[in-house]
């Protein structure tokens, strides 16, 4: 089911919001009004140009990416627990203009367990609950961490979370019923200013330690930020519907 922050930025996702505004123009030019149609169509095209270019997806996804500095898990603050949020939003790519690979992808499990063996916190709270099918995001991410060697008795399920304030809500009784006071919540950087505003709205002693920035400027010398990209669109999708989502949070007090 779309939330009411997910309609609004499917709406404004370039493509989308480009055909939208050119089905009007049609419908405008059919009936005569042919300024308005040029206008909404060159409106449509102009949207979609702006953010092919990735210097638009540097600079607003920079402002949110930056917000919080990212810190090797070995400079990491102590804490009681360790929180993952769920979200099957995010591209695990190590940078969004430059091609996937594994050796360099960055992944929320793979950070909160460095936190865990660094030896930052002695618990992981998992949170998020099923999006699609019987198995919960939280179950899935316990699965991982097990993998990668975190004693599954350290491990803590949350399982009923849909969207960042339940995260943040079903994880603070946890923590009162566990008598934890302070945790390390682990998202994306481009997430993660919504995430801690979220956590410390209920009153929730929560640090930042976010995946490394995604949006940047990649090694590669022949990268031009001034030319269309086609990671650039895809990365707006997620850089609006964060803006979107800062908003809708403000507006409900959740923020």
């Amino acid at each position: 089911m779309l939330t009411t922050i997910q309609i609004p930025s499917l709406l404004l996702y370039p493509p989308n919001l480009c055909l939208l505004l050119l089905a009007a123009a049609v419908v405008l030019a059919l009936i005569q009004k042919k300024s308005s149609a040029l206008t909404l169509a060159a409106i449509g095209l102009l949207w979609v140009l702006i953010w092919s270019l990735p210097i638009s997806a540097i600079y607003f996804g920079g402002r949110l990416e930056n917000n919080y500095r990212y810190l090797a898990a070995d400079k990491a603050q102590l804490t009681d627990a360790i929180v993952v949020l769920g979200g099957n939003t995010q591209s695990n790519r190590s940078n969004w203009f430059e091609p996937y690979s594994r050796l360099t992808a960055v992944d929320r499990i793979d950070r909160a367990a460095e936190l865990y063996f660094e030896k930052k916190a002695p618990h992981i709270i998992v949170s998020g609950g099923s999006l699609e099918g019987p198995i919960s995001e939280a179950h899935g991410m316990a699965r991982a961490l097990r993998q990668k060697g975190v004693p599954e008795a350290v491990i803590v399920l949350e399982n009923d979370s849909r969207n960042t304030y339940e995260n943040a809500l079903f994880s603070q009784k946890i923590l009162q019923q566990k008598h934890w006071t302070s945790v390390a919540v682990v998202t994306s950087a481009l997430h993660m200013p919504r995430a801690i505003a979220t956590f410390k709205k209920l009153g929730i002693e929560a640090i930042p330690s976010n995946v490394a920035p995604q949006i940047v400027i990649p090694s590669n010398m022949r990268f031009n930020p001034w030319l269309p990209h086609t990671r650039s669109l895809e990365a707006s999708r997620s850089i609006i519907k964060e803006y979107f989502g800062l908003l809708g949070y403000w507006l409900r007090g959740w923020i």
